[in-house]
């Protein structure tokens, strides 16, 4: 079990390419062995059944030449003879073998007992001299036991397979090599855009930007899906280190404003003794600029949370319930200017992220009461599997070269950063709606500003 572990932590260990190969080296040699061992199995098959024919058709006369006490015949080329007697005698011999038995005494005595035996002498590896592979049986002559021994010559058989076994093992040895070969070349082939992507890849590790994988776009294999993964990988590792340089630049720039007005407010305090009512008055300005340094703050959290997450968990909701609740914080600032707030939505239920999609609808509400004038409208409708959403006032509208930017962050229509709003609210209003797969657009009606949002729902 140890050399086991052993080996299976060398063999994971080694390049994948030599795996590759060795996997292909022992299957390959476990194949050629099984087709070789099958091939030297049927021809010796073959030949030792040709063996025996001409072994037993010898027998048969050197039995039929004994029962009638003739001459023995002359058997195959080489062939040898020998008749015995019950006790195991030679009666009549080959002259190549004189006096020398060809059989055992265990092999006498089945014979004796009417057994027929039959064995090889010599073997064919190493290579030694008068191979035989004889054959003994009891034959009765004039009331006499005879016991007739019959022997062939091996050596064309044996020279066949070894002849053979060479031709295999050449043949084998050649097919591994070349299997090995192509298998290596193939692995090499295969796993070649790997080693370019790992290249590629380094290049990035060294700080190097907007390096993507050359992946071939007529190719549909495993690795070419890999190329498409890993470029979808560095599209989004890019997108999310940009949104992090745009959240780090954002929020250095707009937050400085802020801070600096607090410093100054509070450095002006201290410079010297001031009275209660002016304490307050500093107080509530630093108050002011801190809520507003919250607000940008949590503006952009929620543009960065939308970015990074890519997706919206669409659950169903009334849609008239949702609205409702979303201008609910508003009526009462468009009560406090004598404005009217009106809703119209279907009674259907859609599938939206109510969490994201009910402060997009505030902030719209919020814009056009902040900057619009007279009522208000909200509608919404269902048409197609796709949610409408409206937003109107009665005011003068998007200002011309406002209009081609106002979904971008940080776009004020007036361009000082004393005017009221982060310029974060129609940004994030077209985050929502690209994070549900729908559309945001601003426009101008001849009457006021129409923000509509379009999302499947």
């Amino acid at each position: 079990m140890r050399l086991r572990h052993r080996l299976g932590s060398w063999f994971r260990r080694l390049p994948v390419v030599t795996r590759l190969v060795l996997a292909v080296a022992v299957t390959m040699s476990l194949v050629l062995t099984g087709a070789a061992g099958l091939v030297y199995w049927r021809v010796e098959t073959a030949l030792d059944q040709q063996l025996n024919d001409d072994l037993t058709t010898y027998q048969r006369s050197l039995d039929q030449a004994v029962r009638a006490g003739t001459k023995l015949p002359p058997g195959p080329s080489g062939s040898l003879q020998q008749v015995l007697d019950g006790q195991g005698s030679v009666l009549r011999s080959s002259d190549a073998l004189r006096h020398e038995l060809l059989l055992t005494a265990a092999e006498l005595d089945a014979v004796a007992h009417g057994a027929t035996v039959r064995r090889d002498v010599g073997s064919l590896l190493p290579i030694t001299s008068d191979t035989l592979r004889l054959q003994a049986r009891r034959v009765t002559a004039a009331r006499q036991t005879r016991i007739v021994v019959a022997a062939v010559r091996r050596g064309h058989r044996d020279e066949a397979l070894r002849e053979l076994l060479a031709q295999l093992a050449i043949a084998s040895g050649l097919t591994l090599i070349a299997a090995s070969y192509v298998g290596y070349r193939t692995a090499r082939a295969a796993l070649r855009p790997v080693e370019r992507y790992r290249t590629a890849a380094a290049t990035l590790a060294d700080g190097a930007q907007n390096t993507r994988l050359d992946v071939p776009a007529d190719h549909d294999d495993e690795i070419t899906r890999l190329g498409h993964t890993l470029n979808h990988m560095l599209d989004r590792l890019d997108a999310s280190a940009e949104r992090q340089r745009r959240f780090v630049a954002d929020a250095s720039h707009e937050l400085r404003t802020p801070l600096t007005l607090i410093r100054a407010e509070l450095d002006v305090a201290l410079h010297r003794p001031r009275s209660a009512g002016e304490l307050t008055d500093t107080l509530r300005s630093v108050d002011t600029e801190v809520q507003r340094l919250i607000d940008l703050s949590n503006a952009l959290l929620d543009l960065e949370e939308l970015g990074s997450a890519g997706h919206t968990t669409a659950l169903p909701v009334r849609l008239a319930d949702l609205l409702d609740t979303a201008v609910a914080a508003h009526r009462r600032t468009a009560e406090r200017a004598g404005r009217v707030l009106i809703v119209d939505a279907a009674r259907v239920t859609v599938d939206v992220d109510a969490r994201w999609l009910r402060p997009a609808v505030g902030n719209l509400v919020d814009n056009a009461l902040r900057h619009g004038r007279g009522a208000v409208h909200v509608t919404a409708a269902v048409e197609d599997g796709r949610l409408r959403l409206r937003v109107t006032d009665d005011g003068p509208g998007f200002a011309p070269d406002f209009l081609p930017r106002a979904f971008h962050r940080f776009a004020r229509a007036d361009a000082s950063r004393a005017s009221e709003g982060s310029g974060l609210g129609l940004a994030f209003v077209q985050a929502v709606a690209t994070a549900h797969g729908g559309t945001a657009h601003a426009e101008n009606t001849g009457q006021g500003a129409t923000v509509t949002l379009v999302l499947p729902c």
